[in-house]
C-alpha cells in the first residue's frame, strides 16, 4: 500500500494527481490519498511563503518545469494568475472523503480548476462544482468538510506527515520508507508492489 501526500497548493503535486491512479492499478498497489498541509510545515522552519515565491530565480525554473512535465504528460496547464492559492477547505473536503471512492476524482477536479483553469479553489462554489456527480449529497461532503471532527482530523494528519518526515510534496510513503518528488514515484510503487507480493 502506498500513501500518496498532496497540497493543493503544490505545483508538483498536480501531474503526479493525474497520473498515480493509472500507474498504482497496473502494478496492483493499493493508493491511500493522504491531504495534508504544507503552511505549518514551512512554519517551523521559519518560512511564511511558498520557496519559490522566497526563491525567485527558483520559481521561475519550477513553472518552465512544471510546463514541460505537462507536455510530457499531456495535461492541459496554465500558470495560476495568484500563487499559491489557499487549499484549505478543499484540503478538508478531501480528508473528508479519503476514504471513499470519490476522492481521487475530487482531488484531480481541484487541481485542474486551480492550474488549468485558474479558480479560486478557496471558494466553495468552485470546490462543489469540482465534487464527482457519483457522491449522493454533494452539500453534505461540504457540511462533513466544516465540522470539527474534520478539521482536527486534517490538523492530526498533518502531525502525522511532519512525524514521518514529510517536508514538501509530492510526497509518498510505504510503510515507514518516504519518497519525496514526482521523480520518485516510481520507486515508491515498487516497493509498494513488492511489499504487497
Amino acid at each position: 500500500m502506498l500513501e500518496f501526500w498532496f497540497e493543493f497548493a503544490s505545483t508538483y503535486s498536480y501531474p503526479v494527481a493525474m497520473t498515480v491512479g493509472e500507474q498504482a492499478e497496473a502494478l496492483g498497489v493499493e493508493i491511500r490519498w493522504r491531504p495534508f498541509l504544507l503552511g505549518p510545515i514551512f512554519a517551523d522552519h521559519g518560512m511564511n511563503d511558498s520557496p519559490f515565491n522566497l526563491n525567485p530565480t527558483k520559481g521561475a525554473y519550477m513553472w518552465r518545469d512544471l510546463e514541460r512535465l505537462c507536455e510530457d504528460e499531456q495535461l492541459r496547464w496554465r500558470k495560476p494568475s495568484a500563487f499559491p492559492r489557499n487549499g484549505l477547505l478543499a484540503a478538508r473536503v478531501a480528508y473528508a472523503l479519503q476514504e471513499s471512492e470519490a476522492i481521487e476524482s475530487f482531488v484531480q477536479a481541484v487541481y485542474v480548476a486551480n492550474f488549468v483553469d485558474d479558480l479560486d479553489i478557496s471558494m466553495p462554489d468552485v470546490l462543489f462544482d469540482c465534487l464527482p456527480p457519483e457522491l449522493e449529497d454533494p452539500e453534505l461532503a461540504l457540511e462533513d468538510a466544516m465540522s470539527d471532527a474534520t478539521k482536527n482530523g486534517l490538523r492530526v494528519q498533518t502531525e502525522r506527515a511532519k512525524t514521518l518526515g514529510l517536508f514538501g510534496a509530492p510526497s509518498f510513503t510505504v510503510g515507514e520508507e518516504l519518497f519525496w518528488g514526482g521523480d520518485r514515484l516510481k520507486q515508491a510503487l515498487t516497493l509498494a508492489a513488492e511489499s504487497a507480493g
